[in-house]
């Protein structure tokens, strides 16, 4: 109860600052405070610094024609602009006012794109260039847009006359003066970070003084160290921000490489850190694993970061700070949560999956979590975070942490992850020819007095996977026969994967063209249940999923196996 308590607090006191950081914006937003964000527009642009975000110059087209498809929806504007145009989608319009749809125009290369990127710029200065509110002007939706601006300079100021030359300078230039007012103020997190990573750019790509670069490299450079953890993971425990961090921050090196400029150490150490664990999080297929807010994967995008890899060898094993293992030989791959959550103030897409694992064998995934639809219905997000849609076990249907759901909070804060697991501690197990670890959360222990262990072993050159499951008091002695000891051990099937039973109790789990698993269990027979898998490009998909049903007073430790006896292109093992 303490420890609720104590998150309690934290939450509420994070709701208050929250209030309070709202209320300053509000007023530097106002006319009394305006002020400070006019003064010298900048002559020009003296370098685009690269883009390594995939382009298709047939978006551009579609643009053009009215249609925007951002962040998952497409919106007609029927000959409007899209800034006119009420639209309830807040994912879509953030999208819009980031600008990061400039690229496609920059990737089709015609005056006709380049016209049309100008009169869409044109057409943002002149309804929100001067009205500091709404999401156009988040710091976060500013962050992007100031990066997707100097970007895409080029394409936007191409065949541009004086007059608007001046005014994209000059709103640059006040966006600009407002993030640097903003930046030490916004909320911890990815946002935070990528606002120091526009100042930086803004410093080198625009004429300032030498104090300035100095300056936004410091603050940069603070803010890497802080949130940029040592095995290369985020704060956030999200594997997608590590990606969408290093589509940032590789293009930002490369621009102080441009313009002979030394990068800050702090900015050199990040990078080396984070392409190994960006590929430590990824499956045989090149998708990365669906952990604490990643959904599906687009694997262009990840082949394009890693094209600046410069490692070689397999990826480490062992993310201690972030909280995650790695098993993998044979063409197999399972990887684990093995963390607390990541603090309540970067939480807000965390999720209650302690000890959870997946695991892909060839190019496929067989044992998954059920992940985020990144572009779909926010009602769905709640299930996708609970304990339930992850390979891992829940007691009595109920999560291993908790979440805010109190209107009052997620207007500030939206849903975070709060009172979860305290303890962690977790060991590896390897040995020659088995990678293995063994974990342990007290997650359930206050609320109903036993902690879960999970150990896996991979072994026989990746043909074999072993797990035990076991459930035990926090000072020893047997669980109790009071009606809140119910178990599930829960294995998400892959939607693509198909499952057999046969009369012994063993499930067959086979590929398409693929490898083939059979999951046996010694202690509980297993069933098969309905599941959703929300994390395809397609949407939600439905799926199945193993489950071990049993009481902990009666059954205190389950062993279970999945065998690979059959490599897509071998002949079956013996």
């Amino acid at each position: 109860m303490a420890l609720v308590a104590g998150s309690t607090t934290r939450l509420w006191t994070l709701v208050a600052r929250e209030f309070w950081r709202k209320t300053r914006r509000r007023l530097r937003a106002g006319p009394i405070y305006r002020w400070r964000y006019s003064g010298r527009t900048p002559e020009r642009v003296l370098i685009a610094p690269p883009d390594l975000r995939l382009a298709d110059p047939q978006i551009a087209l579609e643009i053009y024609y009215g249609r925007y498809p951002l962040s998952g929806h497409l919106v007609e504007t029927g000959g409007k602009s899209p800034f006119q145009i009420n639209v309830p989608n807040r994912g879509w319009q953030k999208s819009l006012h980031a600008f990061r749809w400039l690229r496609h125009m920059r990737a089709a290369g015609t005056e006709l794109a380049a016209a049309n990127a100008r009169a869409l710029v044109s057409d943002w200065v002149a309804m929100h260039g001067n009205q500091i509110s709404g999401v156009a002007w988040e710091p976060g939706t500013s962050a992007k847009r100031v990066i997707a601006w100097l970007q895409h300079s080029s394409v936007v100021l191409q065949g541009a006359e004086f007059p608007f030359y001046r005014a994209f300078l000059k709103s640059l230039a006040m966006q600009i003066r407002y993030l640097r007012s903003m930046a030490r103020e916004m909320p911890d997190g990815k946002d935070r970070l990528r606002a120091r990573i526009a100042l930086a750019f803004a410093a080198l790509s625009l004429p300032a003084p030498a104090s300035a670069l100095r300056s936004a490299s410091r603050n940069l450079a603070e803010e890497l160290d802080r949130q940029i953890l040592p095995d290369g993971g985020h704060i956030s425990r999200n594997p997608m921000t590590v990606l969408e961090l290093l589509a940032d921050l590789l293009p930002l090196r490369q621009t102080y490489a441009n313009q002979a400029e030394a990068p800050p150490p702090a900015l050199i150490n990040a990078i080396d850190r984070m392409l190994p664990a960006l590929r430590f999080f990824r499956h045989q297929d090149g998708s990365l694993a669906r952990f604490n807010g990643m959904g599906a994967t687009i694997h262009d995008r990840i082949a394009t970061i890693l094209r600046h890899d410069d490692t070689v060898g397999a990826p480490l094993l062992h993310a201690p700070h972030s909280g995650y293992e790695r098993l993998s030989m044979g063409g197999v791959t399972a990887i684990a949560d093995t963390g607390t959550p990541p603090p309540v103030d970067v939480a807000n897409a965390a999720h209650a999956g302690c000890l959870a694992f997946e695991l892909s064998s060839g190019r496929q995934h067989f044992i998954v979590n059920a992940g985020i639809d990144t572009y779909g219905a926010a009602e769905f997000r709640p299930l996708a975070r609970a304990t339930a849609a992850h390979s891992t076990a829940t007691v009595n249907d109920t999560s291993s942490a908790r979440f805010s759901h109190s209107l009052r909070v997620s207007d500030l804060l939206g849903s975070p992850l709060i009172a979860g697991p305290q303890h962690v501690p977790c060991r590896r197990i390897d040995q020659k020819g088995v990678h293995g670890f063994v974990a342990r959360h007290d997650g359930y222990a206050a609320r109903f007095g036993f902690l879960h262990e999970r150990e896996l072993k991979l072994a026989a050159g990746g043909n074999v996977l072993t797990g035990r499951d076991r459930f035990l008091r926090p000072g020893g002695g047997a669980i109790r026969n009071n009606g809140r000891d119910f178990v599930t051990v829960r294995f998400h099937i892959h939607p693509d994967i198909s499952l057999l039973q046969d009369e012994q109790d063993r499930l067959t789990l086979a590929a398409s063209q693929g490898d083939t698993w059979v999951f046996t269990c010694t202690e509980v027979a297993p069933e098969v249940e309905e599941s959703i898998y929300f994390a395809g490009l397609g949407g939600p998909r439905r799926s199945r999923q193993i489950v071990l049903g049993f009481k902990a007073s009666e059954t205190a430790e389950v062993h279970w196996q999945l065998t690979r006896t059959h490599i897509a292109g071998y002949p079956e093992n013996n």
